[in-house]
């Protein structure tokens, strides 16, 4: 496998420094919780924040010119969203939204957050390792969705999900908290809601995967990671 095992060390490190640690680093934060369906914040042209997720699912996207909703990104526990790459004003009107369940989020301004990085360098290390993996996952599924079928597509967006939870472990199957819809899936890789679902069915029949409202189920991870190497 590809993912960074260093990830697993930093995954929530940012909202488990403890009070003595942000004093004497002299940066504010916040713990911010959001009801489900609420909006952290929506067309944020001149938002000012990164977001670490501290426990919850969040939607990131846009509207559309002709009103639908994209979705650019569904993440989880621990990972970063807002002005992650330290700019202004690039955001260029989108949204986060605490999705399925109330979440909560640990909150910096980027005058703060550089603060930190400048006190502590061994936190922006973390920081850009972190940034970095993000950056490959969303040019890796560009890539994809430019070059590669719409199986194809699906294959590898499940394996990104297995690296995300296994990181450089090996299994012969796991089980994860199922967080997507097929509509969900289908707008991260280009795709539809009813082709995934009847690829989906298919994974399940070839013995790869169980899908359900509570989980996915990789059932064998070998025969999963031998269709990536096929099909990159």
């Amino acid at each position: 496998m590809t993912g960074d095992d260093s990830m697993s060390r930093i995954k929530n490190f940012w909202c488990h420094l403890s009070d003595e640690e942000y004093n004497e680093l002299k940066v504010q934060h916040q713990v911010i919780d959001i009801p489900k369906g609420e909006y952290i914040y929506f067309e944020a042209y001149n938002h000012n924040k990164v977001y670490f997720v501290k426990e919850g699912t969040i939607k990131i996207g846009y509207i559309d010119d002709d009103g639908n909703e994209k979705i650019k990104e569904i993440i989880q526990s621990g990972e970063l969203f807002g002005q992650f790459s330290l700019e202004r004003k690039n955001l260029h009107g989108e949204f986060a939204q605490a999705y399925k369940h109330d979440v909560s989020i640990c909150a910096f301004t980027i005058e703060d957050f550089e603060k930190l990085l400048k006190n502590r360098p061994d936190l922006a290390l973390k920081y850009s390792k972190q940034v970095g993996a993000k950056l490959r996952n969303i040019e890796n599924r560009l890539v994809n969705v430019l070059n590669k079928d719409v199986k194809t597509r699906l294959i590898h967006f499940l394996w990104q999900l297995v690296e995300q939870n296994l990181g450089e472990n090996t299994a012969e199957g796991f089980c994860m908290p199922n967080y997507l819809t097929h509509e969900d899936i289908a707008s991260l890789i280009g795709s539809s809601r009813q082709t995934v679902t009847t690829m989906i069915n298919e994974l399940e029949t070839e013995g790869i995967l169980s899908y359900n409202r509570q989980e996915i189920c990789f059932l064998d991870v070998k025969k999963l990671q031998k269709l990536v190497a096929a099909n990159s």
